[in-house]
């Protein structure tokens, strides 16, 4: 009898299709804020590639640049984790494979963004002393 089902008949129960569009604006959101802020850090970087390690820790110690630099981490690292996630969705198919990839994908984005967060932050607000 299932060769007469109709195909919204088949597709129902296989999932909502609600929560793409939000992902999908997300991704594009911060891959345009991404625009602005790796043409700074990249203009930063060759600016501050000419000079020594105490000139950096003051460059890094200026609220403007310290809040862009993590605003680039933070928005660089959020948008890595959609990346990734899209593609453990799209790719991968075992259920458990599927759910391991994506916790680890998780707990490896908010790591290394709260650890380069933090090393921004101590660099910024403690002037480089350890």
């Amino acid at each position: 009898m299932s060769g007469y089902r109709t195909p919204l008949s088949r597709a129902r129960g296989l999932g909502s299709a609600k929560h793409g569009a939000s992902h999908w604006i997300s991704e594009r959101v911060s891959s345009i804020a991404l625009v602005p802020l790796t043409l700074w850090a990249i203009y930063s970087v060759l600016q501050l590639a000419a000079y020594d390690y105490g000139f950096a820790v003051h460059w890094i110690g200026e609220p403007l640049n310290a809040t862009l630099t993590v605003l680039t981490l933070a928005i660089g690292f959020w948008h890595m984790h959609a990346g990734l996630r899209v593609v453990v969705e799209d790719y991968i198919h075992k259920a458990l494979t599927k759910s391991v990839l994506l916790l680890i994908n998780l707990f490896v984005c908010g790591l290394a963004g709260a650890l380069a967060v933090f090393s921004i932050l101590k660099v910024a607000l403690s002037g480089g002393a350890i």
